[in-house]
């Protein structure tokens, strides 16, 4: 009897390799979804398309993308880390989602990069700040030296709360010891612009590439971008290292999936995402988006740069509840 019950179970395990590893060999043999965590209009839909359109020709399959906002991108998140581990959806992460996110709120599917499957690494985007043309800063130098004056009182709109813009300012107010007052906006990037446009803040840090058509049109003018080493879309923009301050945040953008994954549809998903991001037409378009370019982007190093933003992150948020910067909704 022991033996009969021995054999089925060697004949189950051995049918469920077999089946798995066709599973894997048949991968994808439908349409894959894509979920964007913003809402559409902003900087991240141009990024999905020109991801997902040449993913799906790898793969011979459509890749769709699916706006899901709110939570400050955690619902999009949480659904993708809660879904069934396929390969048939798929996320666009950023640092602030997965690695802040998870430090100030308890209540998430995801806690560390350890509980779901990084995928490839996509871009890194510098934060910008701009005021309106007709402001009366000319130069970022300007505009800090009215902050310092009037403490608490200059107003700067972000995308969203605890997003990469909103961040990388109070970065910029822990080092420096300003006070900006951050303006986060639930419609996104296209709001907190319209915000700056219509006189209700004094600056805006958001996308150098969402922006560059207001700076072309001579609406706004672009004052300091968050990273070190001049931005090459707008070389005016003062490199914010060179102040003395290292509040150098970007906006890293990552494609991940749920946590368990099979291995065959793991490496065909990473052959081909890999294959997108080392292609001259996604070289092209980080360049056109201000990013450098990027040598390293496999999933070893998005979990590597998640841990590492996760410790950056925690000593912000030491600084947050102990000054508790202005931050206006």
């Amino acid at each position: 009897m022991k033996f009969i019950y021995l054999r089925t179970f060697l004949v189950a395990l051995v049918m469920g390799v077999i089946s798995a590893t066709a599973w894997g060999q048949n991968y994808p043999n439908k349409d894959i979804t894509m979920i964007v965590p913003q809402n559409p209009g902003g900087s991240t839909d141009p990024l999905a398309r020109q991801f997902s359109l040449p993913l799906g020709k790898l793969l011979n399959v459509k890749v769709n993308s699916v706006n899901k906002p709110g939570g400050s991108g955690t619902i999009g998140m949480g659904l993708v880390v809660r879904a069934k581990p396929d390969g048939y959806t798929i996320g666009l992460a950023t640092n602030s989602i997965m690695a802040y996110q998870p430090l100030v709120n308890s209540g998430l599917a995801y806690k560390s990069s350890d509980d779901y499957q990084s995928i490839v690494k996509l871009i890194d985007l510098p934060n910008v700040m701009f005021v309106r043309a007709d402001a009366p800063w000319k130069t970022f130098n300007d505009f800090i030296a009215d902050a310092r004056k009037n403490p608490g009182k200059m107003r700067v709109s972000v995308a969203a709360l605890q997003g990469t813009n909103d961040l990388v300012m109070q970065q910029y107010n822990m080092l420096s010891g300003v006070r900006l007052v951050t303006v986060p906006f639930t419609g996104g990037a296209g709001e907190a612009t319209v915000a700056l446009l219509g006189g209700r803040v004094e600056a805006l840090a958001g996308s150098g590439a969402t922006n560059l058509g207001h700076v072309q049109a001579g609406t706004l003018r672009p004052l300091a971008v968050f990273q070190k080493g001049k931005y090459e879309p707008f070389p005016e923009a003062m490199p914010i290292f060179d102040s003395g301050h290292d509040a150098t945040l970007p906006a890293m953008y990552c494609v991940i999936a749920p946590k368990g994954l099979p291995k065959d549809i793991r490496d065909k998903l990473v052959n081909a995402s890999l294959q997108v991001v080392r292609s001259e037409e996604w070289i092209k378009f980080a360049k056109a988006q201000g990013s450098a370019a990027i040598e390293q982007n496999g999933p070893e190093v998005v979990k590597a740069e998640m841990d590492k933003y996760s410790k950056v992150y925690a000593s912000l948020i030491k600084f947050l509840e102990a000054d508790k910067p202005a931050t206006q909704k």
